[in-house]
């Protein structure tokens, strides 16, 4: 039967060769009947000793120029994927190494100082106060500090807070210091040296703690080796706006499955800046507060750790706290601690390494710290994306599937398995609706590559700056509008370079689809969603409450400004 089909076969196969000039007649009839898309074709092709498509395709310099770095960020992106997939297991592994109740309690309640670090927080201070004022703890045994930096009516409006509520027979303080050495962590660092307290809890100014925050806290502290108590973020505004839910949907997979995977598993983790309580010797066993970085908690956690205190995470008690509203905003606090943690890592990774910690804990350090690598390896895969693509598409469909696509799955699919993984665990019943979500989450992390890869490189290179405040605007509700437009800042150029990349990614889609490729233009979708999104968000943030009231905008600069934006 075979050689009735060939001698059927051998008239196609002539006039082939004749219409394939120069081309030996047994490459014309591969090319004529071998099946294109089967295995088979693609390992024939690929066998070094068989020259039957000699000719047709090879490598080049050029090819070597632009794919060897494109597969080395896409190697290195798969390491943090896979660490990703590392995460999610050993949460499951050991989901049951947690009790919420504390093994033990106090007897008689120690001392604890409240500090509320502030800093031209005008419009939610007094909600802050007001929540913190109605906690549920002896008023003997308790002590409220408002540090207060502010160059602006904050001052005044939190001074006649605190005289207000002292006259009530709250134990609150205010401090408030003429310059803002060491920021953040300066005025920390000089409220605890006034603090009468053996603990010390901390609030920012965006947060609204429940009236029995610290009763649940304090008595984990009755082990005697626990030296910090974090407690999970929840969210004021999550429901406000597309931004807030994804912004929700981010700190809540850091919560879960980050502090929860390595708190259970005995791993290191960080104290989040704020909804915290510290015992005081831990503080100052680890060194004290210091601001070499802009991530002073991670910082102070990871030397306190290293000192010997165990830390404990409490994911069942919670912290309601207002999310930025603005892209810039959240730009802003995206950058701080993307910069920050890099600045730590420099910082801290040499003394791990020479600690006698083990080597799992040592390789989650590094994963942990320098995990914002991540964003200029994508401005690199950015910049090589295009070209590699063009590289890809001639080698055939194949190949790209066959290495293309674990490394894909390893850098990016382990995304959507992180963050539906911690939706799950928190909303078991409504966690599907997570997939509406995915696609602008993974956009919004590509569109974040611009600040955050200046943020990163600053810190490389040693560039110092201010500590960057996360603007507040006290709103909750969808179609609230801010009091705080004077605390708006705008970026000036990087919505443009934004914009720019999504016109870049654009093109690119369109070149995919005039070549038929089209299995790599929904990859080029976010990235241009993300790119457009986050250029256009920044460029109009304020605009659309103008246009919708046809009221002009307020000012948008304090009488002393601060430092906002990257």
């Amino acid at each position: 039967m075979f050689a009735e089909l060939v001698s059927h076969l051998k008239p196609a196969a002539s006039l082939l060769h004749t219409q394939l000039v120069g081309m030996p007649p047994r490459v014309a009839t591969y090319l004529t009947f071998a099946p294109q898309n089967s295995l088979r074709h693609y390992l024939k092709a690929m066998q070094t000793t068989d020259q039957t498509f000699h000719g047709l395709y090879h490598w080049n310099y050029f090819d070597l120029a632009m794919l060897l770095p494109y597969f080395a960020v896409m190697i290195g992106l798969s390491v943090y994927g896979v660490h990703r997939y590392t995460m999610v297991y050993n949460y499951y592994k050991n989901r049951k190494n947690y009790s919420p109740d504390p093994p033990r309690h106090f007897e008689e309640l120690p001392r604890v100082t409240v500090q509320l670090p502030m800093y031209n927080e005008q419009f939610v201070i007094d909600r802050l106060i007001e929540a913190v004022c109605a906690m549920e703890y002896p008023s003997d045994k308790l002590e409220i500090q408002v540090l207060d930096d502010s160059t602006d009516e904050t001052q005044a409006v939190a001074q006649d807070l605190v005289e207000r509520y002292a006259a009530l027979g709250h134990p609150i303080v205010y401090i408030h210091r003429t310059n803002r050495y060491g920021y953040k962590a300066g005025a920390l660092d000089a409220g605890l040296k006034v603090a009468k307290g053996e603990f010390v809890a901390i609030f920012d100014a965006d947060f609204v703690p429940p009236t029995d925050w610290l009763m649940k806290v304090i008595h984990h502290f009755a082990e005697p080796e626990i030296g910090m108590v974090q407690t999970r973020w929840t969210h004021l505004n999550r429901d406000y706006s597309m931004l807030t839910r994804i912004e929700a949907i981010l700190l809540d997979a850091h919560f879960v499955m980050e502090q929860g995977a390595r708190s259970r598993s005995g791993e290191f983790f960080n104290f989040n800046g704020t909804a915290g309580m510290w015992r005081v010797q831990a503080i100052t066993d680890g060194g004290g507060w210091q601001h070499d970085t802009l991530t002073e908690d991670t910082d102070l956690s990871y030397r306190s750790q290293m000192a010997g205190w165990k830390f404990k995470y409490l994911p069942d008690v919670e912290c309601p706290a207002e999310l930025p509203i603005e892209m810039t905003a959240f730009k802003t606090q995206q950058a701080r601690w993307a910069k920050g943690l890099i600045q730590t890592s420099i910082k801290i990774l040499p003394k791990v390494f020479h600690s006698n910690i083990s080597r799992r804990n040592k390789w989650e350090a590094v994963q942990h710290l320098t995990a914002n690598l991540s964003y200029p390896l994508m401005i690199i895969m950015t910049a090589f994306l295009i070209p590699a693509m063009v590289c890809r598409f001639y080698q055939g469909w194949f190949q790209m599937l066959l290495i293309d696509f674990p490394l894909f799955t390893a850098s990016t699919f382990s995304i959507a398995v992180f963050y539906l993984a911690s939706q799950r665990i928190l909303f078991p019943k409504d966690w599907k609706k997570t997939f509406y979500y995915l696609p602008f989450l993974m956009a919004l992390g590509i569109g974040l590559t611009v600040t955050n890869t200046k943020a990163v490189m600053e810190a490389l290179f040693g560039i110092k700056s201010a500590f960057v405040r996360t603007p507040k605007f006290r709103v909750a509700k969808k179609g609230e509008k801010s009091q705080a437009a004077k605390y708006r800042k705008r970026l000036v150029l990087a919505p443009w370079i934004e914009m720019f990349l999504g016109f870049y990614f654009f093109m690119a889609i369109l070149y995919t689809f005039s070549n038929h490729n089209y299995f790599t233009a929904p990859f080029l979708i976010l990235f241009v969603i993300g790119y457009w999104y986050t250029g256009l968000m920044s460029l109009l943030q304020g605009r659309f409450e103008r246009w919708r009231t046809g009221k002009p905008e307020a000012p948008e600069s304090s009488p002393k400004p601060f430092p906002v934006g990257v």
